[in-house]
């Protein structure tokens, strides 16, 4: 495996668009250059479960990014009628009782369960907000030590907490990071957020990336010079 193809499986496109087509257009414009994929509400509830079967089918890659939380026997049983749509990773809240349910509902299959710590679209006040009595930080290394103690595939976080999860995860567990933004771009709603090279040397495994890519005038060359960015870590 050439170190180029390796790169190309660590970046994830979100494919946050209003429908199939638009989704479809993307991965025509990528194709060669992208081979994983992010589904989340916005194109899921448009059509995009079945869009991620087929992707998933013709040799792509999946993140099917519902972020689940509810009763522990309604995880679990969702978890497994996604097992059998052949998505590589899903997330879901990380609180312990959810992420060990889906562990078990998950167990024997190669499906990446992710535990999502705290949003990147949120900062201090909102935890705060939301009644919390962590700072993000402490709550996102809180959730991470959950996390690997449930027995789950890895953890979805800001880079600006990797490197701190690293020491408690360990090397082999998978650490997502959405909230990328090459260097000048425009941070939108997204407050902690760092460059992929960033992102890449703190420990991430894979980034999320979707407006950057999907809103840019040339796809492929955007893609392509985050790939570059990544390798130069």
């Amino acid at each position: 495996m050439t170190e180029t193809r390796e790169m190309k499986d660590h970046l994830i496109v979100g494919l946050d668009v209003p429908g199939v087509a638009e989704a479809a257009k993307v991965v025509r414009d990528l194709e060669g250059v992208v081979s994983f994929y992010k589904i989340g509400y916005q194109l899921a509830f448009a059509g995009g479960l079945d869009f991620a079967r087929e992707l998933a089918a013709s040799g792509n890659k999946v993140f099917l990014d519902m972020k689940l939380l509810d009763i522990d026997n309604t995880v679990a049983k969702g978890v497994e009628n996604i097992v059998r749509m052949g998505v590589s990773m899903l997330t879901l809240h990380a609180y312990p009782k959810a992420m060990r349910a889906a562990v078990e509902a998950a167990r024997g299959s190669d499906l990446c369960l992710l535990g999502v710590t705290v949003l990147t679209s949120m900062d201090e006040q909102d935890v705060i907000e939301a009644g919390y009595e962590f700072d993000p930080h402490t709550l996102v290394l809180r959730r991470a030590e959950q996390a690997l103690h449930a027995g789950m595939g890895g953890i979805v976080c800001s880079a600006q907490e990797t490197e701190a999860v690293r020491r408690i995860v360990g090397p082999d567990m998978a650490v997502v990071t959405p909230g990328i933004r090459p260097a000048g771009a425009d941070h939108g709603d997204q407050k902690r957020v760092v460059t992929p090279r960033e992102a890449m040397r703190n420990g991430s495994s894979h980034l999320v990336v979707g407006r950057p890519i999907i809103g840019a005038v040339d796809r492929r060359a955007a893609a392509q010079a985050i790939l570059d960015d990544m390798r130069a870590a």
